[in-house]
C-alpha cells in the first residue's frame, strides 16, 4: 500500500494531474449549484474531452474532480433557494434554507463547505487505507440486503416530521411511494398508471418533483408575502454571521466525525449513494438529539446541516470502492464513469490495482487534493454567492422560476415535465398550507423505486418472498426499520406528563 500511494502522489502531483483536479473541481462546483444540472449530465458532457486526454489516470481525475466538485456544491441552490437539483442535497434543505431565513445564509454555506470538505477528506483516507477489505463487505449485499436498506431509510421518516406530524409525515411517504409506481418497472415491462401519455411511460422525474415540491412554493409564497425576501439577505444586501463560533464548532464536530464515517460505509456499498447517505444520516442525529438540540431540526439547526452534508461527500467519496475494485457502479453518476473506464481502455475490478496502479492511486490521491482545492475555492466566495439573497423580490422570483423550468425542462428535455412542475407545484403549496411535511413524501419517491427494484430482484432469486427471514442480515435489518418506527412513539409518550388520578370519594 505504501508502493502504491508514493505512486499515486507522484503521478496526482503532476503539474497535468493538478491542472485537470483543479479544472474539474471548478466546472463541477458551478455545475452543482444550477437546480437540474446534476454531475451526471455534466460528467456524460465531459467524456469526449477527458478521453482526447493521453493519460488515462489524468482523464478519470478530471471526471472524479467533476463529480465530488457538483456534490460539494449541489448544496447551495438548496440552503439558499431551496432548490435541491440532485437528490444527495435534499436533506442539506431542511435545515440550510430555515437557516438562510433567519438571515444566517453566510454561515450555512460555510457549515455546508466545512463538513463537505471533513466529510470528502475522511473518505479519501478510509477509500485509501480500507479499499480492498472493504470490497468483501460490499460481495456480503445483494438485492434482498438493498431492499432492507431502503426500508430501513423509509422507517426513519419521523426524523423528518415536525412535532406531532408522524401521521401525515406516513401519509406523504405512501403518497410518495405510489408516485415512484408510475412509469415501467423493472420486473414488468408494460407502463402502469401513465393515463395514456408516453412521455410518462419513464416514470416522473426526480429534478421535476424536487422543484414542484421546494422551489416551486417557495416563490409562490414570496409573491404572497412580501416580507419573506427581506429576512435572507438583511437590509441594504449586507451578508452577516460568515463565520461560525468556537462554541459552533464544537458542536457540529461530533456529528462530522459519525456520519463522515457512516456516509462513507453507505457509499462502499453498490446501489446505496450519497442519497441515501444523506436521509439516514439525518436521521440518525435527529433520533440521538435531545430536548431542545431534537426540536430544533427542521427550524435552522447546524447540526441537521452538517449531518447530510458530511455524509453525502464521505458517500460519493466510498462509491469508488465498488467501481474501482469491482467494477460495479453505485450510482447513476458512478455508472457514466464506469463508462468512461472502458472507453479509456482501463477495466476496473479487482486487477486494476496490479494492471493499472497507477490508475488506481492516483484517483485516490487526487480526492484528498480536490477536498483542500475546494475547500480553498467555496470559503472566499460565499460572501458573494449568498448576495443572490440580497436581490429584490421583482427579480428573485423570476430567477427562482426561471431555473425551476429550467432545471425541469433540461432534465428530460420534454415540455409535459412544466405541466407537471406546475400542477405539483400548486398541489405542494396547498399541502404547506396545510402544513403536511414535503421531504417525506421526496424521500418515498426516491426510496421506492429502488426498493421495487430490489424486491423484484430478490423475489425472483429465491422465488417468492421467504429472502425476508430466510437470509440474517436481511432479517436483521428489517428488526432495525421496526425498532426506528417504535421507539420514537414509545419515546414521545414516556415523555408526557403523568396525571395523577382524582382523589376518591365524593367531591366537597
Amino acid at each position: 500500500m505504501l508502493e502504491g500511494i508514493l505512486l499515486g502522489l507522484s503521478t496526482a502531483l503532476s503539474i497535468q494531474n493538478l491542472l485537470m483536479v483543479t479544472g474539474g473541481c471548478l466546472v463541477g462546483t458551478f455545475i452543482g449549484m444550477l437546480p437540474g444540472l446534476g454531475p451526471m449530465s455534466i460528467i456524460a458532457i465531459m467524456i469526449p474531452v477527458a478521453i482526447t486526454v493521453a493519460d488515462p489516470a489524468a482523464a478519470l481525475i478530471l471526471l472524479a474532480g467533476v463529480y465530488y466538485g457538483a456534490v460539494f456544491g449541489g448544496s447551495t441552490s438548496s440552503i439558499l433557494i431551496n432548490a435541491p437539483g440532485v437528490p444527495s442535497t435534499v436533506a442539506s434543505s431542511f435545515d440550510g434554507y430555515p437557516l438562510t431565513r433567519q438571515g444566517k445564509a453566510g454561515k450555512a454555506l460555510t457549515v455546508a463547505a466545512i463538513a463537505s470538505f471533513a466529510g470528502g477528506t475522511v473518505g479519501a483516507i478510509l477509500l485509501m487505507a480500507f479499499a480492498p477489505a472493504l470490497v468483501s463487505v460490499a460481495l456480503l449485499f445483494h438485492s434482498a440486503e438493498y431492499f432492507a436498506l431502503m426500508v430501513v431509510g423509509l422507517s426513519a421518516i419521523a426524523a423528518f416530521a415536525g412535532k406531532g406530524q408522524v401521521a401525515k409525515a406516513t401519509m406523504m411517504t405512501l403518497f410518495g411511494l405510489i408516485l415512484a409506481t408510475v412509469g415501467e418497472s423493472a420486473l414488468f415491462n408494460a407502463p402502469r398508471f401513465t393515463m395514456g401519455l408516453m412521455d410518462l411511460q419513464s416514470g416522473l422525474s426526480f429534478i421535476t418533483l424536487a422543484m414542484a415540491l421546494f422551489a416551486l412554493p417557495e416563490a409562490i409564497y414570496l409573491v404572497l408575502d412580501p416580507k419573506r425576501s427581506q429576512t435572507g439577505g438583511g437590509k441594504s444586501g449586507e451578508i452577516k454571521e460568515l463565520y461560525i463560533t468556537k462554541a459552533e464548532a464544537r458542536q457540529i464536530a461530533p456529528v462530522i466525525g459519525r456520519q463522515s464515517i457512516q456516509g462513507f460505509l453507505i457509499g462502499v456499498l453498490p446501489g446505496a449513494g450519497a442519497t441515501i447517505a444523506s436521509f439516514l444520516g439525518y436521521a440518525v442525529e435527529r433520533n440521538i438529539a435531545k430536548g431542545a438540540d431534537q426540536e430544533a431540526f427542521g427550524k435552522g439547526s447546524l447540526k441537521g446541516l452538517a449531518a447530510p452534508e458530511s455524509a453525502n461527500n464521505a458517500a460519493s467519496t466510498g462509491s469508488f470502492v465498488p467501481l474501482l475494485t469491482l467494477g460495479i457502479p453505485g450510482s447513476g453518476s458512478t455508472a457514466v464513469l464506469l463508462g468512461a473506464l472502458i472507453a479509456l481502455n482501463v477495466q476496473p475490478g479487482p486487477r486494476l490495482m496490479m494492471d493499472n496502479p497507477e490508475v488506481f492511486w492516483s484517483v485516490i490521491i487526487s480526492m484528498y487534493i480536490g477536498n483542500v482545492i475546494l475547500l480553498i475555492l467555496n470559503l472566499p466566495l460565499i460572501p458573494y454567492i449568498a448576495k443572490v439573497l440580497a436581490l429584490p423580490r421583482n427579480y428573485l422570483v423570476p430567477f427562482i422560476l426561471f431555473f425551476t423550468m429550467m432545471g425541469s425542462y433540461i432534465g428530460q428535455n420534454n415540455a409535459t415535465e412544466l405541466l407537471i412542475l406546475v400542477g405539483m407545484g400548486v398541489f405542494a403549496t396547498i399541502l404547506r398550507f396545510a402544513n403536511f411535511p414535503l421531504a417525506p413524501l421526496l424521500i418515498g419517491f426516491i426510496l421506492g423505486q429502488m426498493m421495487e427494484d430490489n424486491f423484484s430482484r430478490a423475489a425472483n432469486i429465491a422465488d417468492g418472498a421467504s429472502f425476508l427471514w430466510e437470509r440474517p442480515m436481511t432479517l436483521g435489518m428489517l428488526i432495525i426499520a421496526l425498532a426506528l418506527i417504535v421507539l420514537p412513539t414509545v419515546r414521545s409518550r414516556s415523555g408526557q406528563p403523568h396525571k395523577p388520578k382524582p382523589p376518591e370519594g365524593p367531591t366537597p
